[in-house]
């Protein structure tokens, strides 16, 4: 786990700026971690410091995209 800033959810996806200052846009998110934390609509969390746990993985199709999905958050 890293820590990581949560910035916004804008159109489906989580922005959290990570620790080498890098912004990472999840796609993708476990279902119960949106049980704990509302990110798409409690605007509290924005700013919030977070421990997060995320897979990355390829779509296997034409532009080769990868996808980031957020595994667990545990707000610090």
């Amino acid at each position: 786990m890293e820590k990581a800033v949560f910035k916004r959810y804008e159109n489906g996806y989580y922005t959290f700026g990570i620790e080498n200052g890098e912004d990472l846009v999840f796609e993708e998110i476990n279902p119960r971690v949106l049980q704990h934390y509302d990110l798409k609509t409690d605007k509290t969390l924005i700013g919030e410091t977070f421990e997060i746990s995320y897979t990355e993985r390829y779509e296997d199709d034409e532009d080769d995209l990868l996808v980031y999905r957020i595994e667990a958050l545990k707000c610090l």
